[in-house]
């Protein structure tokens, strides 16, 4: 059976080093591998696999770039980081074998490594990392004046509708914080019951299906912070107005 929280692996004095926090730091490790290892084989005279990185890549800058048009530059780093960090972690827990190997306690396995999003922590501190780069992005793009006003006015329609958007960047972390975790978790229940019960070919299609869950969460949470930033770095006045023209 899946715990809710992350079960500890290693403890120091108060500070507890969790299966979840584990399998981040090998995300981590992994991804900084492959990156070492991709920079070494880049070439002008680029090889299939070349080909394949960059045509996707270029294919997910069209997307930022044609949400967020020029200020695609500077969000695209942000978003290209949430979905591949959140896509390996969430694919992390799929790997075979990984929840039989760990510490057995009152008889039962507590593994070493658990997908980082499926721990509450972990999706909670993604989601107040991406309202607090994406008001980093829109105040460094805005300037303060502007930044401020789209909260604060002295006009009362205007404060109240500004009051309605902080309450909203708060609902923000909410929503993102609870759609991953509650999806990722729900899929290592599945898994971990089916698994269970059935060891050979039933679990396949539960996997193949949390495969495809995997990548959409990760794309969902992706694109929802790329929106916010798009959105935040636009001047107010701008926005108004496109409303306008729009309706």
């Amino acid at each position: 059976m899946v715990s809710f929280a992350a079960e500890p692996i290693i403890r120091l004095g108060f500070f507890s080093i969790t299966n979840s926090l584990l399998d981040a730091l090998l995300v981590d490790a992994i991804l900084v591998g492959l990156i070492l290892m991709l920079r070494k084989r880049l070439s002008l005279m680029p090889g299939k696999f070349q080909v394949i990185i960059e045509t996707v890549i270029q294919e997910f800058y069209n997307i930022t770039y044609s949400v967020a048009g020029e200020n695609a530059p500077k969000i695209f780093p942000y978003f290209m980081s949430f979905f591949i960090f959140i896509l390996f972690a969430n694919w992390s827990g799929l790997i075979p074998g990984v929840s039989a190997v760990g510490l057995k306690e009152h008889g039962q396995i507590v593994p070493f490594f658990r997908a980082a999003t499926s721990d509450f922590n972990v999706t909670l501190g993604l989601s107040i990392l991406s309202v607090l780069i994406t008001h980093f992005l829109s105040l460094n793009k805005l300037g303060f004046k502007e930044y401020i006003t789209r909260y604060f006015s002295l006009n009362p329609l205007n404060l109240y509708i500004g009051l309605l958007e902080l309450i909203g960047e708060f609902t923000k972390i909410i929503s993102l914080s609870f759609r991953l975790f509650g999806n990722i978790f729900a899929g290592e229940v599945v898994i971990g019951t089916i698994s269970a019960m059935f060891a050979l070919l039933l679990p396949l299609p539960f996997l193949l299906l949390e495969v495809i869950v995997g990548l959409v969460q990760a794309l969902v949470f992706a694109m929802l912070t790329m929106a916010f930033m798009a959105v935040l770095m636009t001047p107010h006045a701008e926005e108004v107005k496109e409303e306008v023209i729009e309706s």
